[in-house]
């Protein structure tokens, strides 16, 4: 594999714009989970993706598994839980102001939060170039942190470039035990990817996206760090400052773009440096923008002939 990401994926219920989750009566089912949607999105660029990860072994997990499948991510080194075990849901309601988007997660004591490093394949781990985690799966329980932490380890011993997205979920732990368990994990990254608004309020870093990039390059020491800037684009250090804007974008559905991000930046700068891997990374998450779901349903050439578009100062639309 080129890349390989660990972490848990969900089926994301979600319902059509201006409805509610209560009133609903049919929901749109997607697969959706930080780590599998960097792979699926780097699949469909043309990299060679893997996924790690464990599922109960009954019709909802084997759907989540062949999803990932059909997309071109390898799935070969999935764990397979008893089928009596549960596989992890959310339920999205999108609406405008003043009601606003509304996520509700049902995810407790799931498959994937009973992981132990002692069942992953690390083997397929080592083999591959790159390893991609997030700030999610510490999150998740004692044996996913665990696995989290063996990940690293066994990629640092092989030599794989390793990626860490802090990606906080409030609703999982808070600013300040997030900033006190992700510290550690940060600090082993050789990519490290954070939103300005996490870097301010777990590592009270500067509110200003130059100040904050370089405050967090030189606590954790990563070869490269990115802060991310929602509709202003990117930035990034790695001794000098990268900046790359935002590409004008008709929003359809925003969840999931974190995601691209990372996946454009890492097929970018595995092609071109880190100029190339931020103009893809804010590429692919404009174009994730523009599909339902948690990723980008386009290809490589999509995503070129966006760029030049944009260049040209055309929106697409």
């Amino acid at each position: 594999m080129d890349v390989v990401t660990l972490g848990e994926t969900m089926l994301r219920f979600s319902v059509g714009d201006g409805q509610g989750l209560e009133a609903a009566g049919t929901y749109r089912v997607d697969v959706a989970g930080a780590e599998s949607n960097v792979a699926i999105n780097l699949a469909r660029l043309g990299l060679r993706t893997g996924w790690v990860s464990r599922l109960p072994d009954n019709p909802l997990g084997r759907k989540v598994a062949n999803d990932l499948r059909r997309h071109g991510v390898d799935v070969s080194s999935l764990i397979w839980a008893p089928g009596e075990e549960r596989q992890g849901a959310f339920f999205v309601e999108f609406a405008p102001s003043p009601r606003g988007t509304q996520v509700i997660y049902d995810r407790v004591g799931s498959a994937f939060s009973r992981i132990q490093p002692d069942g992953v394949d690390w083997a397929y781990v080592r083999a591959a170039r790159w390893l991609h985690l997030t700030g999610i799966t510490p999150a998740l329980g004692p044996g996913p942190l665990a696995t989290v932490e063996r990940a690293m380890a066994e990629a640092s011993v092989a030599g794989l470039t390793i990626s860490f997205d802090v990606n906080h979920r409030a609703r999982l732990w808070s600013a300040e035990r997030a900033a006190k368990g992700l510290a550690p994990l940060m600090s082993k990254a050789d990519v490290l990817i954070c939103a300005l608004r996490d870097a301010v309020a777990l590592f009270r870093a500067p509110e200003d996206a130059e100040g904050a990039v370089i405050a967090l390059h030189r606590r954790f020491r990563p070869t490269i760090t990115l802060v991310t800037l929602g509709d202003q684009g990117a930035i990034a250090f790695d001794g000098e400052l990268h900046r790359q804007p935002a590409l004008p974008v008709e929003t359809i559905d925003p969840i999931g773009s974190g995601d691209a991000f990372a996946a454009g930046f890492i097929a970018g700068y595995l092609e071109g440096g880190v100029d190339r891997g931020l103009t893809f990374g804010v590429g692919l998450a404009a174009l994730k923008r523009t599909y339902r779901g948690d990723v980008t349903w386009g290809s490589r050439r999509q995503l070129l002939a966006a760029l030049d578009q944009a260049q040209r100062g055309v929106v697409q639309r």
